[in-house]
Formats: structure tokens, sequence, C-alpha cells
């Protein structure tokens, strides 16, 4: 698909990036106070979700999944571990690769937090085929845009 450059183009009100971008931070606005009295932030979330999904990851998994560097991710994941969530452990076949579980405290916030995907599909105004189809886009478009 090739979108022509003109005067229309250009304006931020035509820019997907732009409506992909505010529409994160509203998400985060909107579980920011469900996530403050769990006392997580978002991305502690994301970690907490896909380990809940996933039962064990390695710390490049994780950073593949969440599109995170090793150099975010692993400050984080340390506070994670401090605070009892997650544990890392060194792979005994190799040490290089250090795989990440969640402790009991870290299933118990994730399922503390269960209700936030509800809060934004209640609040989206989308219907189920509506929501459906913009996992499958976005989806598609990250994937696309990451290789």
């Amino acid at each position: 698909m090739e979108i022509p450059v003109n005067n229309d183009n250009i304006k931020l009100d035509n820019h997907l990036c732009f409506y992909i971008y505010v529409t994160s931070r509203a998400i985060q606005r909107m579980y920011m106070p469900r996530l403050k009295q769990l006392g997580l932030t978002y991305p502690q979330y994301l970690v907490l979700v896909a380990l809940y999904d996933k039962q064990k990851l390695t710390v490049n998994e994780l950073g593949r999944l969440l599109d995170l560097e090793y150099d975010t991710l692993s400050p984080m994941l340390k506070r994670m571990t401090d605070r009892g969530l997650i544990s890392k452990v060194r792979s005994t076949e190799d040490e290089r690769i250090v795989e990440l579980t969640l402790l009991s405290e870290g299933k118990l916030k994730r399922q503390q937090a269960l209700q936030l995907p509800q809060l934004l599909a209640s609040n989206s105004g989308l219907t189920d085929e509506e929501w459906q189809q913009m996992v499958h886009l976005t989806e598609k478009m990250f994937k696309n845009i990451s290789e």
C-alpha cells in the first residue's frame, strides 16, 4: 500500500502513529489508579500478564514479547524479584539463560488486576467483532514493522 504525499497526509489527524500513541497513553492512564493500588507500573503489569499466560519465559523471550531492550528490562525484573513477584533462575542446561516464573505474590497481583482488560473493552465503544479486528490488525502491523 502506497500513500501519496499531499497536504492532507501530513496533518497530525491523518497519522495512524499519532492515534496509536495517544491511545496507548490513554489506556495507561485508565489503568493507572488500579495499578497504583497494586504497587505496579504498566510495564510490570505486562510482565505479570505475560508470565501468568506463558508460565515460564526466558529474559530474552520476555524482551522480544514486550519489545523491551535488556537494559530496560533488567532493572525492572530485579525490582520485581526483590518484591517477591517473580523468580529469576539460571537454566541448568545453559547458565547464560535466565528463566522467569511468577511467584505466589505475582500471581495474586495478576489476579487482582484481572478486571483491567474488561474495563478497557467496556470503555472502548467497540463491538466484539471490532475488538477482535483491532487486536488482529494491530498485531499484524506490529509483526510486519518489527521484522
